[in-house]
């Protein structure tokens, strides 16, 4: 089945459509996507991922057509951002 990996920095993404086997798991299609070797400091250890946006385990199964998604850690307080928004206002 087909199935598709997306990652993202602030200055490069990828996305990568692959073929898995029909009771493929997250991990099994980042494995098979390589994307690893495109992006070296990526570390499934410590990053989330997710199918259409929404945090699944790297064992959740997979559907053909889903998009796996790995997420980038947040390096802002997004609560420091809204305040320094609010008081740019």
């Amino acid at each position: 089945m087909k199935v598709s990996v997306t990652y993202a920095l602030p200055d490069r993404q990828a996305w990568l459509e692959v073929e898995v086997a029909e009771q493929a798991t997250v991990r099994d299609a980042i494995e098979a996507s390589g994307i690893a070797r495109a992006f070296p400091a990526l570390d499934l250890s410590c990053q989330k991922v997710g199918i259409f946006g929404k945090t699944v385990s790297l064992e959740a199964r997979l559907e053909a057509g889903q998009r796996v998604e790995i997420y980038r850690p947040i390096t802002a307080d997004p609560q420091a951002l809204r305040a320094s928004a609010d008081d740019s206002d």
